[in-house]
């Protein structure tokens, strides 16, 4: 019979209820482990966490604690709290008989015990934690402790170095939190709405190349010698212009829908969908851009592999999300198309209906870029989706890995999916969105 999850889960539990009946503590013990969970649940914040640990102990068993915590990659320990005085309100150094240790150690009339973290998350933690000690735990006076009461205050300190070790990298991911939320803020006022102001320089020059128009104009009777120089000036000018205006739209769309506030607040892409043509609104401002790299390659763009006709299809998407997708499609074909077994070099994109594509009656539209050149080995297929990977075939081009990953995330969060397939003259990248309304979808024969 095959095991499931369950019962997998089911043994650890098993194994745990048969560990805590030899473990036999006595009823005060259960009493203050299941107090400090208890608490350690109850306060949110870190410095309580840290009061909860001591005063368990003092308030149960009568003993005095001082807590002794890493905070640095430097392996210096603070003494952070103790049962006599509380909270220390500045970075205050242990007493110098506590050092680091993997192994519980008496001195000085303490027995003093390692502190270990979350096995799972202890490299999330702002510092190196050697053999996961976090921190060390100083229980006093010895005198009078039973090897069973040592055995218990070391099962109870594997409990808090677990607590802690949760509690510090929850801290620290809510402050990473509000840094990027607080970033999200300045990008927003000192790059988004600058950025918007933009256009009004773009209009001013606008008019002043209009005026060189009309000058050249004037001057084409009056000085023919000068007005073909100044209509060349004017053109170069125009054609200066028209790129820096297609630079900016394409900037500003990127900087939108990136840096929305509701993605960071969601904590994953926000939708703004609205009906557009894909192709004359999305991928052909994005081919635009890239047409220079394109030719700079000696790269062909050959539309007539597109399958069936590019009549106008209008799909209801995130138009600054899936301008990006095409984006990092267009830059992985600049970046890794190569000459195909026929001696080509040349990149197409198309698109067709695929019936019930995602359930009887769930059409979907299939988009593709496709790239001549070796196909993607082997052993890169599993993970060319991946967030960071990046595959064996690179050949030095420049890259983070995040194209296709980031492509694989926004067509998710509209529902749909990507893919690859090798063809015989290269790769071909995919990915398939639903048609929201089955019954509006393009017709296609």
């Amino acid at each position: 019979m095959e095991t499931t999850d369950l019962d997998i889960v089911r043994q650890r539990v098993r194994e745990k209820q048969k560990t805590f009946q030899e473990y036999n503590f006595g009823r005060l013990q259960d009493d203050a482990i299941k107090t400090f969970f208890d608490l350690s649940q109850e306060y949110e914040t870190l410095e309580n966490l840290y009061r909860v640990c001591i005063t368990v102990i003092k308030e149960f068993f009568g003993r005095d604690s001082r807590l002794c915590l890493l905070t640095s990659n430097e392996g210096l320990m603070e003494f952070v709290c103790d049962s006599l005085t509380g909270l220390q309100p500045q970075r205050t150094l242990p007493p110098p008989y506590i050092y680091l240790s993997n192994m519980t150690y008496e001195v000085n009339s303490s027995w003093v015990i390692p502190i270990r973290g979350n096995r799972l998350l202890v490299d999330r933690l702002p510092f190196f934690a050697k053999d996961q000690v976090i921190g060390m735990l100083e229980i006093f006076p010895v005198k009078g402790l039973s090897e069973a009461d040592k055995f218990f205050f070391e099962k109870y300190t594997n409990r808090l170095g677990y607590c802690l070790n949760n509690k510090i990298v929850l801290w620290q991911n809510i402050q990473h939190i509000r840094f990027i939320n607080s970033l999200v803020a300045d990008i927003e006022h000192n790059v988004i709405t600058p950025n918007i102001t933009l256009t009004l320089y773009l209009r001013h020059l606008k008019k002043k190349i209009n005026s060189l128009h009309n000058l050249a104009t004037g001057l084409t009777t009056a000085t023919p010698e000068i007005a073909p120089a100044l209509q060349e000036i004017t053109s170069g000018i125009e054609d200066d212009f028209q790129n820096l205006e297609k630079h900016y739209r394409g900037i500003s769309l990127y900087l939108e829908s990136l840096f929305r506030p509701s993605h960071f607040e969601k904590g994953h892409f926000v939708l703004r969908r609205r009906t557009c043509d894909v192709r004359s609104e999305i991928i052909a401002p994005q081919l635009e851009l890239f047409l220079p790299k394109l030719r700079e390659r000696q790269i062909e763009i050959d539309e007539s592999l597109g399958g069936v006709p590019e009549e106008a299809l209008s799909l209801s998407v995130d138009k600054g999300l899936m301008a990006q997708v095409y984006a990092n499609l267009f830059s992985n074909a600049v970046k890794y198309t190569r000459p195909s077994p026929s001696g080509r070099r040349y990149i197409s994109f198309g698109r067709q209906l695929v019936k019930d594509f995602f359930g009887p009656g769930q059409d979907g539209i299939k988009f593709n870029v496709f790239s001549s050149g070796p196909h993607v080995p082997p052993q890169d297929l599993d993970h060319i989706f991946d967030e960071g990977y990046r595959g064996s075939n690179i050949e030095g081009e420049v890259g983070t890995g995040r194209g296709l990953y980031f492509m694989r995330n926004v067509i998710e969060t509209h529902g749909g999916q990507v893919g690859y397939n090798p063809t015989p003259e290269g790769n071909d990248f995919y990915f398939v969105l639903p048609v929201l309304n089955a019954e509006r979808a393009p017709k296609i024969t």
